[in-house]
């Protein structure tokens, strides 16, 4: 190809398989961005393949835009046709647009005859949603002459971290990332800490493909726009832990350091996230727990901006968990100037620096000290930080990326 640039195939299957279900995930996020980041490309040819129930599509740029105006809420999802009608929720949302809008629709056994016909000698397919690594995919991709596999590995915690993850999703994590280590010719890891565990697994295996680097982005634009009034919380001063409710986001770990305080000292408590797996004695202790209703507060389903409202008023955003591949609310809330306190994680170092308070969470007189301290600083006056912690940008990211495909 001499000094052409590869043209690009950007797996979607996760991103539309969300449609329908909530707010989006930071994987969720992370594919959107990649999904903007291409449409804008000049120099480059660029595809999107989406799996559904009956097989494959595959788009190109024209398709992209008009799936990437549904998915941004620009443009209403188009009335399911008769095949549509058949499919189970959310799928039947979105099929009948993305047949509306293909290059080409195929059954899953036609998946290389259709690649073949239509992308590209030369073309790179990535994959960023940990979605569709599939051992057929990988095959009808490397028809294709010249073709490259690019990953991108948001972590191995299903892999590190067995004990909090749903009866069989290790073992099907680890066959994906088996195939990941044996087919892909670039693995993309959002952080040096990634990296090492990549590195050290894949070794493990007998093959590391090539690895590079980058920081994931921040798109801070839609918190420039004024949020929607929401109720204030009822506690001030109150703090906020941003993220699915899971056994390794660590809440338990702040409902004992609440449930210790005395009442006169107990600011209040909002949980933000979607519930998650294998939590059900913190559901239960949510459920059940007098604080619930008084210093404790659960909220699903908030936009990005009612977040960026609540998390602006905050005395503090606390990050207990036992693992992170990246920290992306950690981030967002860093650029926002709020005060952050956070499990001695490594990531965090790389990521935040000496931005946050850090205190491991087997000290809990060091979290319920760096918590009193910060809410008497905010009820003095809240005071958001201007030394924010350099914020990476997508375009660095994908400057990044990109050059190395």
């Amino acid at each position: 190809m001499g000094s052409e640039k590869a043209p690009l195939c950007l797996d979607l299957t996760r991103l539309l398989s969300r449609v329908g279900r909530g707010p989006w995930t930071g994987v969720d996020r992370v594919e959107a961005a990649y999904l903007g980041a291409l449409l804008e490309l000049s120099d480059r040819t660029v595809f999107a393949l989406v799996r559904m129930r009956f097989g494959f599509v595959l788009l190109d740029h024209g398709g992209m835009t008009a799936i990437s105006a549904r998915l941004a809420g620009d443009i209403p999802w188009g009335r399911p046709d008769l095949l549509a009608r058949s499919l189970r929720r959310p799928s039947r949302t979105t099929s009948t647009d993305l047949r509306r809008h293909a290059l080409a629709v195929t059954h899953r056994r036609g998946l290389p005859r259709m690649l073949r016909r239509h992308l590209p000698p030369g073309a790179a397919y990535l994959n960023v949603g940990h979605s569709n690594l599939s051992a057929p995919v990988f095959r009808a991709i490397r028809e294709i002459p010249g073709s490259t596999i690019c990953v991108l590995v948001h972590d191995l915690i299903p892999l590190d971290f067995s004990q909090f993850q749903r009866p069989g999703t290790s073992e099907k994590f680890e066959a994906a990332m088996r195939r990941v280590s044996r087919c892909a010719d670039l693995v993309i890891c959002n952080s040096a800490a990634t990296e090492a565990s990549v590195c050290a697994r894949f070794t493990d295996w007998g093959r590391v493909p090539n690895l590079v680097t980058a920081h994931l982005g921040l798109d801070l634009s839609s918190e420039s726009v004024p949020a929607e009034p929401t109720e204030p919380p009822p506690c001030q001063p109150y703090f906020v832990c941003l993220g699915t409710i899971e056994p390794r986001k660590n809440h338990a770990f702040l409902l004992d350091l609440w449930e210790a305080m005395p009442a006169t000292e107990r600011p209040g408590l909002l949980f933000l996230g979607s519930r998650g797996w294998n939590n059900d004695d913190v559901f239960r202790r949510l459920a059940t727990s007098s604080l619930t209703g008084e210093t404790v507060f659960e909220h699903s389903g908030l936009d990005d901006r009612a977040v960026a409202q609540l998390l602006r008023g905050a005395a503090g955003v606390l990050f207990p968990s036992h693992a992170e591949g990246f920290g992306l609310p950690a981030l967002e809330a860093a650029a926002l100037g709020v005060p952050l306190i956070c499990n001695d994680l490594p990531v965090f170092h790389e990521i935040l620096g000496d931005y946050p308070v850090y205190a491991d969470i087997s000290d809990t007189y060091s979290w319920t000290t760096a918590i009193r301290s910060a809410a008497k600083k905010h009820m003095k006056g809240p005071e958001h930080s201007s030394a924010q912690p350099g914020i990476p940008t997508w375009d660095e990211h994908f400057n990044l990326v990109l050059s190395r495909i």
